[in-house]
């Protein structure tokens, strides 16, 4: 297994997804293969790391993933130097679950022995954020810590006090961020703007690189990923490299030195602890690029609805799971994209269509005027398997509703209207029951997934004679009847993650 290490944080909105950016990137143009990782149900954040990387990146979630998977997924990603995975929300924070199951980061650190290093926005506070760090340390003994990067560090005075703190109790600073608000990347209703459509990316990823370099100790980054696989249960804590030294702490019991003070830009790397595989400077395999792996088990895996699969693939359909389409593979499946905002019908020598989740409500307009798409897949769905999330379910509905209040006619395959102007919240994992056989099983199958979504169902709610699920949430509650069954026609606002 690759040697590892996770980033997280006390809260969302620390920062942990630029830092993440910024050391990914960083350790990829220093030639290491770096596979990137994210913690839970995200499907926006892997699709910047691949960006990051120039390698897919894959989702982990304790709570709607069995075991096997995890383990599969991690063995399948094997051939990199190093494993960042990047957590989700707080470090600790999942629902009601069993130990190591609740879908929390801390799960996944601690099912493969990754270290985490803690993401600390101290703005508003100096060093009462040790105080937070000391808590996150002692929370749960399944977990190490083994150091922090302070984030939005308004000065020097600010980061001296903030780095007295962490001294106090002995954990190490390897890095420190400056406050810049134009390393912000984009956001709008479901997270960040997607990868693909973020204005000149990779200048702004090499910008991120370029700040990691000169903020944040990688090397001592690398070591406590390294001497982490290496010890195994007997993991220690790591000191930063001797570029941050001017001072000495007890970290664990053995004295380390520390150095919190932001690097300037353009002072030389130290060597690092790692090589690239191959050896010397390497160039990543694009995230297009065929893996090498060893075969998975595709029965842990959602079955594929096809032989070849034809996908919806733009900017109005991109929430979709890095390790399904690659479940769907490794069961012998092709995948054939195609854009339905460029008018592409799927195509007709595709035996099943996925319309996976996105922004239709943002381009509702534009797809109800795209007749070749609307057409073709009324035609498909005459004789072939369409299943839509999300996004995918409300344009297979009769109609749907932009933000502005002005209804758009959609394909018309399912009886379900929806709107984005009469905006709820949906989140959260949902186990659902299938209620007959489908694209996504047999039915009393049981399979877990997650929702969210501000959309809500204006007419043609489903009933227990159509629907297509059975669906109760993480801790039990009974959520009733959802999404549509019409014939060969199928779909949900929740994301299929895992059979259970």
């Amino acid at each position: 297994m690759s040697p590892g290490l996770l980033i997280a944080a006390p809260r969302s909105g620390s920062g942990k997804t630029t830092i993440t950016l910024a050391v990914m990137r960083a350790l990829s143009r220093r030639g290491l293969v770096v596979q990137g990782a994210k913690c839970g149900p995200d499907y926006i954040d892997p699709a910047f790391h691949a960006a990051a990387t120039g390698r897919p990146s894959f989702n982990l979630d304790s709570f709607a993933m069995p075991p096997a998977l995890l383990e599969d997924l991690v063995t399948d990603h094997a051939a990199a130097d190093l494993v960042i995975a990047e957590g989700s929300m707080g470090l600790f924070d999942g629902v009601t679950g069993g130990e190591g199951a609740t879908g929390a980061s801390a799960d996944i650190a601690a099912r493969f022995g990754w270290p985490v290093v803690l993401v600390l926005d101290v703005s508003g506070q100096a060093q009462s954020a040790a105080a937070t760090a000391l808590g996150f340390r002692s929370y749960d003994p399944r977990v190490m810590i083994a150091g922090v990067i302070l984030n939005n560090v308004a000065s020097e005075r600010h980061r001296r006090l903030s780095a007295d703190g962490m001294a106090r109790i002995g954990l190490p600073v390897v890095g420190v961020v400056m406050r810049r608000k134009e390393i912000i990347l984009p956001e709008r209703h479901l997270g960040l703007v997607q990868a693909g459509e973020t204005a000149d990316l990779a200048a702004r990823l090499d910008a991120l690189a370029d700040l990691a370099e000169a903020s944040i100790d990688l090397d001592a980054l690398l070591r406590a990923a390294r001497q982490s696989q290496n010890a195994g249960d007997d993991r220690e804590r790591q000191a930063p490299s001797p570029r941050f030294a001017v001072g000495r702490v007890g970290v664990g019991g053995s004295g380390a030195t520390i150095d919190s003070r932001p690097i300037q830009a353009g002072t030389p790397p130290t060597p690092s602890p790692f090589q690239p595989k191959g050896g010397g400077r390497g160039t990543a395999p694009s995230p297009s690029s065929p893996s090498l792996r060893p075969p998975g088990r595709p029965s842990l895996r959602l079955p594929p609805p096809g032989r070849r699969i034809a996908l919806a693939q733009d900017a109005a359909f991109s929430f979709v799971y890095p390790h399904v389409l690659d479940g769907w593979r490794q069961a012998g499946a092709e995948i054939v994209p195609f854009s339905p905002l460029e008018d592409e019908p799927p195509g007709d020598d595709c035996d099943a269509c996925w319309l996976p989740g996105g922004y239709p409500e943002l381009h509702a307009g534009r797809l109800a005027g795209n007749a070749r798409f609307l057409d073709g897949l009324r035609g498909f769905a005459a004789s072939r398997l369409v299943h839509g999330e999300c996004g995918g379910y409300m344009v297979l509905g009769e109609a749907l509703e932009d933000a502005e209040g002005v209804t758009h006619a959609m394909a018309g395959l399912l009886p379900v209207v929806t709107s984005f102007a009469r905006r709820r919240l949906h989140l959260g994992y949902r186990i659902a029951t299938l209620a007959r056989d489908s694209v996504l099983g047999s039915a009393g199958a049981v399979l877990v997934g997650h929702e969210f979504h501000y959309a809500s169902v204006t007419a043609g709610a489903p009933g227990e004679v159509d629907c297509l699920a059975q669906v109760r949430d993480a801790h039990g509650t009974d959520i009733g009847p959802v999404g549509h069954l019409r014939g060969r026609v199928s779909g949900t606002f929740f994301h299929a993650i895992a059979p259970r």
